[in-house]
Parts: C-alpha cells; structure tokens; sequence
C-alpha cells in the first residue's frame, strides 16, 4: 500500500472520529451503486405483473431506497449529514434469472462524496422488496451490493 493511503476515520491515537472536511471546496458529486435480489420465477412474475397482494413492489422499493439516501448519517456513524441534490432509483429486471437488480445514484454539490448514500439507497431498495415478497418467497437472496462508478473530489473519478 501507498504511503499516502490511510485510514481518515482514525485520528492519531486511533480514535474514531468523523473527518473534517470544512476546508474542502464544494463541488459537484455522485455516486452509482447497485444491489441484486434473485427470487423463485413464480415470485419474478408477480412483481413483473404487479400483482404482488402488498402492491407496487418497485414502486415502493424505489421510495424507500430514495428516502434512505436521505438519511445515512443517522445510520453510518461517522458519516456527514447531506443536503443531497439528486437520488435515482432504477430497476433492471432479468427474467433468466429471476433477478431484479436496483442501481441507486446519488448526486450532491458539496465537500464530501456520497458512496455510501449510494449503497444504503440500493441496500434498502433491495431489502424493501424482500419485505413486500416474503410472503410468497422467503428464499430470496440479495447479492452484488457495490459501488459502480464515483465522480467528483479530490480523489476523481472511479469507475468499477
């Protein structure tokens, strides 16, 4: 590893601390993630259909993974506290496969990335529509929660 690369969620005793990032510059941000859900064909087709019996499956998923954006410093300790200026939830749905797949970005013009308001809004999406099919499908797995592309900040861009 570079010298250069560290941890800055530690200060120098190795105490968790949330970064100081007050003289950074604002600039523009944003963040892709994405997250799968695979599931039994029968339960594919109901959500396909929308005939799920709790409703709009990805309608719902697609709030709920919004939503969650919105609120990642009350569940990410050291994280910041957003005024996030953009939250897109899609889906992708593989009838193959059963597998729908949430890809959630995020944008903000600020001092700080939004990765992990990213990855939560895909987490929570995928998770909500566990909880809306679990009554036709307790096996459903979610799998591939990572972040797919980052732009903005000192550290640039990343593409996956």
């Amino acid at each position: 590893m570079k010298d250069d690369k560290k941890f800055n969620h530690f200060d120098a005793a190795g105490n968790a601390r949330m970064v100081d990032v007050s003289a950074k510059l604002d600039t523009t941000r944003q963040a892709t993630a994405q997250a799968a859900i695979t599931m039994s064909s029968d339960c594919f087709a109901l959500v396909k259909e929308g005939s799920v019996a709790k409703g709009d499956v990805l309608g719902v998923a697609r709030l709920a993974g919004i939503m969650a954006a919105k609120k990642v410093d009350g569940l990410i300790p050291l994280s910041h506290p957003l005024p996030i200026t953009k939250a897109d939830i899609e889906f992708d749905l593989d009838e193959q496969s059963s597998t729908i797949t949430v890809y959630a970005t995020v944008g903000i013009t600020g001092k700080t990335g939004v990765e992990m308001e990213a990855l939560t809004a895909a987490s929570i999406a995928a998770l909500t529509i566990y909880d809306m099919c679990k009554a036709v499908d307790k096996g459903m797995e979610i799998s591939n929660i990572y972040l797919l592309k980052k732009t903005g900040g000192k550290s640039g861009t990343y593409i996956r």
